[in-house]
């Protein structure tokens, strides 16, 4: 019988002995090259045996046979009871030996009388491919000395039966008797810093990122959602960091005489990242590392001290690996109304129902079905009722806290981290927990909303590319995941309109780098999200009463009587906005230095001559983004000068991009905001047809690319079929319909074929 078994002497395949979470610490001590702090597993057998001597079986079995999971104070009363007959059991003297003894030697490896340690359970059930069981079971920090650790390896054996673990198992179907625990007792680093991080996207589940978590101190508060901690979206094959978030980091967990303690954190520590950019590749690597080893998404804990960073958990992620690769569904929000709260979003859904705010886990029998959740944190306790809520709103915690790694197992929207959601809202009213984006919304009432499913098994390949049109980077992690060649049209007008003020006023404020740092990372995210794809960028395209519309941009922007044909595209870039063009190629400069993003071709919009193609290409040039072998540029073919004299725009631009509602526009002359000209409006008249005809015999003969990001292929399948028989090299539509597109586009091509 074998009751300690150090790390270096275990692997992944001796769960049954030593459970999951001490399973995988031996595995990346064995066979990763990544840091792990040394120790040693108190195994399954010592669980037994000590059950076993202090004649609890038949006792806690009894006790099991009185639960009735759905009466919550049964549950408590019966959970207590179990934990209360292992807290009184006594260790045997041979198996109490064997436990001393392991941890003086790992103390004199460090030259300690009595070595701080953290104490983990490490349940057979645990950190499974299939369910993760993540938060059961208890953790003990900074215990030092044999009586502390033998308390703390009595309550972890008793954890075993928390409330919210005995309900766990009981809706997975396990078996209380057929799981067992191991104790894992691990040198404690002394954390500066520490967090949590997945291999993916852990809530759109894109692969092409590494999300890393991080805060002051030791690392409970963020996995228990204590603080909003700070965030680093990283992109595996570049290792650069596409985007940041500052958490404002209120509280740390920090060592005390006896375990630990809570602390304020001080205010100019709060305004400071957590950790290095630096750190966060270096997590990154490992996070890779031990991706690769395992062969699937990993979930990983780490730590941060004076000598360097530490893995000190890793589990496999069954979220978005359980889900099938052929099916992606997307929920659209169908109406809008008053926005009462914002937080991060977890779980891409929308969930309606009446609100119940819970502020203490002593009131979780008064939660009904259906309701949504609404409290400061959660932590394992409030489990029975997170499972049956149809949404939940935090104060409290960051993205890969607890509330969001629970709601995201069980497929529910959550907003956390809202700060106030507590005082706003208010027991019975009604909402909507919009997770639809990065940013979660709280919309007040309930609202209608869509789910749509696409299947994307065994697509045929198309001779014709298939790409998308993109705004709002948010959405991007999850479209970039559809099976598309790249995005036709990703649109700066949603990022500038999230920065919210016009660029012209930001640079009489001197902020011209807060532009710059927002629409970098605006672009970064869809160019990831899609990467290696290319990414047609068009620089920005607002009409002057839309720029109007921005804070401070009536100062800058001219009345117009028809701003649909003004002041638009490339006009303004050569004009009295030329420092604010300069800006957005300085932002898409820094996406393709710093951000290794080589993926994006720039395209110019409205440019209506070929002087104004010269001198917005020489402003490019000047900013560093120099046409050639490296960087394509692209043109909005939307105006008919730029099908008449498409042989000339070819010597300036490597490809032509087809705006089908412009270009209609002003083909037949009709506004394309007249409600009396509408049913006149038409992308499929024969006149337009004809100059796409001549658009991609020119461009062809010149080796020009041709490809229509307008809004018609999304909605008329003949238009589309017109395009194919034309010898269009691409067609972006609308996300939603990329794959039906897809089907028409192989049918038209195979048909073609056979002729």
């Amino acid at each position: 019988m074998s009751f300690v078994l150090w790390f270096n002497e275990i692997s992944k395949k001796d769960v049954l002995l030593v459970g999951g979470k001490n399973a995988n610490l031996g595995e990346m001590i064995r066979n990763t090259k990544v840091p792990v702090p040394p120790g040693f597993a108190i195994t399954t057998e010592a669980y037994d045996y000590f059950l076993e001597k202090n004649e609890l079986k038949k006792k806690i079995s009894y006790l099991i046979s009185k639960l009735d999971k759905k009466n919550l104070k049964n549950l408590v009363k019966i959970g207590s009871g179990v934990r209360g007959l292992i807290l009184s059991g006594r260790f045997p003297n041979d198996l109490r030996d064997e436990i001393v003894k392991n941890y003086k030697k790992l103390s004199k490896m460090f030259n300690k009388k009595n070595l701080a340690v953290a104490v983990r359970s490490s349940a057979t059930t645990e950190d499974l491919g299939s369910a993760s069981f993540a938060g059961q079971q208890e953790t003990y920090i900074n215990v030092k000395g044999e009586r502390q650790l033998l308390n703390s390896v009595k309550k972890c054996m008793a954890s075993l039966f928390t409330d919210r673990a005995i309900s766990y198992r009981e809706d997975k179907g396990f078996d209380h008797f057929k799981v067992k625990l191991s104790v894992g007792v691990q040198k404690l680093v002394f954390s500066k810093s520490s967090g949590v991080m997945f291999s993916l996207d852990p809530d759109s589940g894109n692969r092409n990122f590494v999300y890393i978590n991080s805060s002051w101190g030791l690392g409970d508060y963020v996995v228990q959602g204590k603080v909003n901690p700070d965030g680093f979206f990283i992109l595996k094959p570049t290792m650069t960091i596409i985007s940041k978030t500052l958490g404002s980091k209120n509280m740390m967990e920090v060592r005390s005489e006896n375990g630990v303690k809570n602390k304020v954190v001080p205010k100019r520590m709060r305004k400071r990242f957590s950790i290095t950019d630096d750190d966060a590749i270096k997590l990154a690597g490992y996070c890779i590392k031990i991706e690769k080893h395992y062969g699937r998404p990993m979930d990983m804990e780490w730590a941060k001290d004076g000598s360097g960073l530490y893995i000190v958990q890793a589990r496999p992620e069954t979220v978005h690996s359980s889900k099938s690769p052929d099916v992606l569904k997307t929920y659209v929000l169908k109406e809008k109304s008053r926005i009462i709260l914002r937080g991060q979003s977890i779980g891409r859904k929308i969930g309606v129902g009446k609100v119940n705010v819970i502020r203490s886990v002593k009131d979780i029998s008064k939660f009904k079905p259906g309701e949504v959740l609404v409290t400061s944190m959660t932590d394992p306790d409030w489990e029975p009722i997170m499972k049956i809520a149809s949404g939940i709103i935090t104060d409290r915690g960051g993205r890969t806290s607890h509330a969001a790694i629970v709601s995201r197992e069980l497929g529910i929207p959550a907003v956390i981290g809202t700060l106030n959601g507590t005082k706003k809202l208010k027991t019975g009213q009604s909402v909507t927990v919009d997770c639809t984006g990065e940013e979660g919304k709280v919309w007040d009432g309930t609202l209608k909303f869509e789910v749509k499913t696409m299947d994307v098994k065994n697509l045929p390949k198309t001779r014709t590319k298939i790409m998308v049109n993109v705004g709002i980077p948010d959405n991007a992690l999850v479209q970039g995941q559809l099976p598309v060649d790249g995005v036709g049209l990703a649109r700066e007008e949603f990022i500038i309109s999230s920065i919210g003020e016009h660029p012209l006023a930001m640079i009489k404020k001197h902020k011209e780098k807060i532009f710059v740092d927002k629409l970098s990372e605006g672009i970064a995210k869809i160019a990831a999200a899609f990467y290696p794809r290319p990414v047609i960028l068009r620089f920005s395209d607002f009409k002057t009463n839309e720029y109007a519309t921005l804070k401070g941009g009536k100062e800058f922007e001219p009345k117009e009587n028809n701003p649909m044909i003004g002041w638009r595209g490339a006009s303004r870039y050569i004009s009295e906005f030329e420092p604010a063009f300069r800006l957005e190629c300085r932002a898409l400069k820094k996406v393709r230095d710093e951000m290794k993003l080589k993926n994006i071709i720039p395209m110019i919009p409205f440019c209506r001559t070929l002087e104004e193609a010269k001198e917005t290409l020489r402003i490019m040039r000047e900013e560093g983004l120099k046409r050639g072998k490296d960087l394509k540029v692209y043109v909005m073919a939307e105006i008919p000068s730029n099908i008449v004299l498409a042989d000339k725009f070819s010597k300036h631009f490597d490809g032509f991009s087809i705006g089908s509602n412009d270009l209609t526009q002003l083909t037949l002359g009709i506004d394309r905001d007249s409600q009396r000209l509408a049913k006149t409006f038409n992308e499929r008249d024969p006149a337009v047809k004809r100059m796409i005809e001549i658009l991609i015999r020119t461009a062809h003969k010149y080796g020009r690319k041709v490809g229509i990001c307008g809004e018609a292929p999304s909605y008329f399948p003949d238009f589309t079929e017109f395009l194919v028989r034309q010898g269009i090299d691409s067609i972006s539509v609308n996300p939603e319909v990329a794959i039906r597109t897809r089907l028409l586009v192989h049918k038209v091509e195979t048909k073609l074929k056979k002729k």
